[in-house]
């Protein structure tokens, strides 16, 4: 067949989903570039076709939208909608995170679901895919609103989830303290200590290294795909965007491995430090977001750092870009300049940050590219361990989890090359990830009927 009549059917795929699913850009631009590799491979494998397997992928399982009621510090009643998308559990109990944000809506959170159904997949652990979340917005709320809010939120939620069913976790918005008040509150309401949530503290059934997990994880899968090209972090200048916990992380992860980050980000602008943020720089940034819930910009007044307001940092000169910030981050002109300033490593910390177009840009100048779907995918590795620590009733060492974390991200890249790997020798991580998250899902699927 040729790649004309390729596109065609992808179109005609996309047509559908595009009717069913109305105004839904996000979820809509998630599926495409996954129906771009998979309808090749579905035709070549006519028993996923007749089966329709990618069809009931995109349809969500279960979709529950409920409205969650609270009482500001003033008394005033407020109103915020809660949402959970139970996408897919061939291989196990529904899993993603809890998105807490103005932007969430039912497009954004199906894109995620649906990008978790692979991701999970990839990691090799029995996880099935979902996400959820509100568009309740935690900053500038106090602890008391956010504990108001939460257990309003898990008073709904509640009746839908279990360890054995759906183990939601956190995301943007959604941190340690808000875990803590909604297992607070599905701990009275069900009477039960159950590991019903990741992202716990360690001191009530949490992992070691689940806030790092998710930075360290896409700092691995760089280092294997350097590793391919006979090359490491050592000495790499390295972008970072945003400045939450998978930047602050990732950022980390790549000074110990011998590289230099030179830039981070928040929703305001982002800052370039060309001496590097070495880790008393990287303390203050976790001070800096985590305890004072300051801005970027306070660090470039610190350190006499270039800021650059409202604008993100993919002009800096780098060897790699970890985008770690939100949807959509990096267009097609930023991939452009970060590919002419010589950026050779693409790794997603967050979930597709890439336009379609910056991914052409860094798919035609053969950049080796990670997307989301493999490259963040150690958070929700390290939730699965979480909640096998969870199951046994013992806890792992920080040596043990980050050992398994490295063990799943080399998997997963091994599957990516298996499933990606072009007449010319070289690797399209997209087409494999893609390819290799889709294979166990949907012979999962067929296996169990058309249910």
């Amino acid at each position: 067949m040729t790649k004309h009549a390729y596109d065609q059917k992808v179109e005609e795929f996309m047509a559908l989903i595009k009717a069913k699913n109305p105004g839904e850009r996000e979820y809509h631009q998630a599926v495409h570039e996954v129906a771009e590799s998979l309808i090749p491979y579905i035709e070549e494998h006519p028993h996923y076709k007749e089966a329709k397997v990618l069809e009931r992928i995109a349809e969500p399982e279960r979709v529950i939208i409920f409205r969650v009621p609270w009482q500001d510090d003033k008394g005033v009643i407020q109103i915020n909608r809660g949402f959970r998308i139970e996408m897919n559990s061939a291989i196990g109990p529904y899993k993603g995170g809890l998105r807490f944000h103005p932007t969430v809506n039912l497009g954004i959170l199906k894109f995620l679901a649906f990008e978790q159904v692979f991701k999970n997949s990839l990691t090799s652990l029995p996880l099935g895919g979902g996400k959820g979340g509100s568009d309740f917005d935690p900053k500038g709320k106090s602890d008391n609103e956010v504990m108001h809010f939460c257990q309003s939120f898990m008073s709904e939620l509640y009746r839908h989830i279990g360890p054995n069913t759906d183990i939601p976790a956190g995301d943007i918005g959604v941190g340690g303290r808000e875990i803590g008040y909604m297992f607070g509150q599905y701990k009275r309401l069900k009477n039960e200590f159950t590991g019903v949530l990741t992202g716990k503290s360690p001191n009530w059934g949490g992992s070691l290294i689940r806030p790092e997990a998710t930075g360290y994880g896409a700092t691995y899968i760089a280092q294997e795909m350097m590793k391919l090209q006979n090359e490491s972090f050592k000495g790499k200048t390295v972008a970072v965007s945003g400045s939450g916990n998978v930047a602050q992380f990732a950022t980390q992860k790549v000074t110990e491995l011998g590289g230099m980050v030179v830039s981070l980000s928040d929703s305001s602008g982002s800052i370039y430090d060309p001496k590097g943020i070495d880790k008393e720089k990287l303390e203050y940034v976790m001070y800096l977001k985590n305890v004072k819930r300051g801005r970027i910009k306070e660090y470039a007044e610190k350190y006499n750092a270039e800021y650059m307001e409202g604008q993100r940092p993919w002009s800096v000169k780098c060897d790699v870009a970890i985008p770690s910030a939100t949807e959509n981050e990096i267009n097609q002109e930023e991939a452009k300049t970060l590919v002419s300033n010589g950026c050779k490593v693409v790794s997603e910390g967050a979930n597709m940050p890439c336009t379609p177009e910056a991914m052409a840009v860094f798919q035609d100048k053969r950049v080796l590219y990670a997307p989301g779907k493999a490259a963040n995918a150690g958070g929700v590795a390290v939730s699965g361990l979480e909640m096998t620590q969870n199951s046994m009733r013992m806890p792992w060492t920080r040596e043990e989890v980050d050992s398994r974390l490295q063990i799943i991200m080399k998997s997963i890249h091994s599957a990516c090359v298996k499933y990606g790997k072009r007449d010319d020798g070289s690797i399209d991580y997209v087409k494999g990830s893609n390819i290799a998250g889709f294979v166990k899902v949907a012979d999962s699927m067929i296996a169990q009927g058309a249910v």
